[in-house]
């Protein structure tokens, strides 16, 4: 399942170019083009759903696999001991841009709280 026009889906194609740093089999991990902190990746499921309600009702095991994959991420970055934060924007008012779910995983600097 992908759209023609999703930014995300034509990374995944291969149309646009990446810095991959994990892939399996369902998902892939790339850096993210505007780094909110030193370790900034995006997580996205390879089929597309617009955002984490579509992913959380689809309800077949991909929603852990990102989740697994981020986690694989921040242990290969060396932000899984110091901490990190995993990050799903979901809708526009919650900041989301891109309509094709994506983890933010972030770290590498004291991150405060409440976020923006």
């Amino acid at each position: 399942m992908s759209e023609a026009d999703c930014l995300f889906c034509r990374i995944v194609a291969k149309e646009i170019p990446a810095d991959v740093v994990h892939e399996t089999e369902r998902t892939l991990a790339f850096r993210d083009i505007d780094p909110q902190a030193p370790t900034h990746v995006l997580v996205i499921p390879k089929d597309h759903y617009r955002d984490a309600a579509a992913l959380a009702a689809a309800d077949h095991g991909l929603a852990d696999e990102v989740i697994k994959a981020a986690h694989a991420v921040a242990e290969q970055e060396g932000i899984a001991g110091s901490g990190y934060r995993l990050v799903f924007n979901t809708g526009p008012q919650a900041g989301q841009t891109v309509f094709h779910v994506h983890g933010h995983v972030l770290g590498g600097r004291g991150l405060t709280w409440p976020p923006g």
